[in-house]
């Protein structure tokens, strides 16, 4: 919350424009009702994004500083993997690995798809 500013807040005034908006899906057809659901669901990926993304990148930098050993920012240690698979370093079927790789996706379908059930894992392979 900021402090600076008098009401309303942040997600009082994003509230009010996501309920007016979707006021007006029932008054639009054809196009311009896909493209304002369209909106809808974007400014509804930013709300989520804007409530937690700090979390999931802190989240997955520790992922993968844990897979790899070592502490960088995010974009390094995501190059660092890319370079250890692609040399030969990472092996590509590491149990390791595919637990870090299905807990980012997962995270990332989180902010995309926030009902989304993952089916449960078995830790086998197809």
């Amino acid at each position: 919350m900021n402090d600076f500013s008098n009401r309303p807040h942040r997600p009082e005034l994003a509230a009010a424009l996501r309920d007016a908006l979707r006021s007006l899906i029932a008054q639009l057809d054809g196009t311009q009702r896909y493209e304002l659901r369209i909106a809808l669901n974007a400014f509804d990926i930013l709300e989520r994004e804007a409530a937690g993304a700090d979390a999931a990148t802190d989240a997955e930098r520790a992922r993968l500083s844990a897979l790899l050993g070592r502490h960088d920012t995010l974009a390094a240690l995501r190059a660092e993997l890319c370079a250890r698979l692609r040399d030969g370093r990472q092996a590509p079927d590491d149990p390791a690995l595919l637990a870090t790789l299905r807990a980012g996706v997962l995270a990332r379908l989180a902010f995309d798809q926030p009902d989304f059930k993952p089916l449960p894992h078995s830790g086998d392979r197809p």
